[in-house]
């Protein structure tokens, strides 16, 4: 089975090494108190809190795993690399928004980084893999889920 690799900025990769230390150290001891607290309750067939606080140490515990996973098969942008010439990870392109007719700035990140209400859209969404590899000048039709977007790449930085 071959393990996904993970394209990531510096700061994607920090982001989740700070998210997996938390959760480690923090909520690990707030759920293990939890379930201390639910036990000292008596009869677990019908003890709605040990359920409770066994769940979320399950979800905790997944996200834990998924996180060493993805900082284990993560590839860092070398940010001094990035080209300004062509879209990529971790640029920032600047494109004109036909359908909105408004200018927007997107974040190109990794899959794993992603975050689009805060612009950082992965390379692997409709809009993202349409930019990857354009230039300046380019106009370029995207086919999204409702439709096609049309975008004019205004500019590149780091």
């Amino acid at each position: 089975m071959n393990e996904k690799k993970y394209v990531m900025t510096y700061e994607g990769v920090k982001k989740l090494e700070d998210e997996l230390e938390h959760l480690k150290t923090v909520r690990r001891k707030e759920i293990t108190e939890k379930i201390k607290v639910a036990l000292s309750f008596g009869d677990l067939s019908e003890n709605a809190e040990y359920d409770e606080a066994k769940n979320e140490q399950a979800f905790v515990e997944g996200r834990i795993v998924q996180l060493e996973n993805m900082l284990k098969n993560a590839t860092i942008v070398d940010e001094s690399e990035i080209s300004t010439d062509v879209v990529s990870i971790g640029s920032i392109v600047k494109v004109k928004d036909y359908e909105f007719d408004e200018e927007v700035e997107y974040i190109i990140v990794g899959s794993a980084e992603a975050d689009p209400l805060n612009n950082k859209i992965s390379n692997e969404s409709p809009v993202g893999r349409g930019l990857v590899g354009k230039k300046v000048g380019d106009v370029i039709e995207i086919q999204v889920p409702d439709g096609v977007s049309k975008y004019e790449i205004l500019g590149i930085r780091r």
